[in-house]
């Protein structure tokens, strides 16, 4: 279980990112024309998650904006943007904002994925929400990279996110 905060009040999520150099659990995720995404499907190349509560909050729609932007430099890597909001809510941001670069997918069906990867609130006003986080992974599925946010208000380190990618 993780401690971090909400808006400076202490909340915990269900348990703890996976561990650095481990195998990423596989998922089932819903991308925005309602099909299904796999772990498998992004078989040989990177993956940067960007995980976060709601696309409808000033730091979550900050983080794709900044992750589209730096994803389109990115060569043999799959920026994808993981929340519970419902697919039509990611897609039409996505319209909204020009968003090409990253991929949004959608937990919101059963919530396995927040489970899975340790980061659901456990309780609160976000409970059932996920927190912010960010896991790259190699091509092959392994940690590279975990970091969850200390307070959830405050934006990822996209730089050491970054940085991870260049040292695989």
């Amino acid at each position: 279980m993780a401690s971090i905060s909400l808006g400076g009040t202490p909340v915990t999520t269900i348990g703890e990112l996976p561990a650095i150099a481990s195998s990423a659990p596989n998922f089932n995720l819903t991308k925005t024309d309602l099909s299904t995404a796999t772990l498998a499907d992004y078989k040989g190349q990177k993956v940067v998650m960007n995980i976060f509560p709601s696309v409808d909050t000033g730091t979550c729609a900050k983080s794709v904006r900044q992750f589209n932007e730096e994803a389109a430099e990115l060569e043999g890597t799959k920026v994808l943007c993981i929340s519970r909001d419902l697919p039509f809510a990611q897609q039409r941001f996505c319209g909204a904002e020009g968003i090409e670069n990253v991929e949004m997918l959608s937990d919101f069906k059963d919530g396995s994925f927040g489970k899975s990867y340790g980061l659901e609130f456990s309780a609160g006003g976000f409970s059932g929400l996920h927190s912010r986080c960010i896991v790259v992974l190699d091509a092959n599925g392994k940690v590279l990279f975990t970091e969850q946010v200390q307070e959830t208000a405050d934006e990822p380190n996209y730089k050491a996110a970054l940085e991870a990618l260049m040292d695989a």
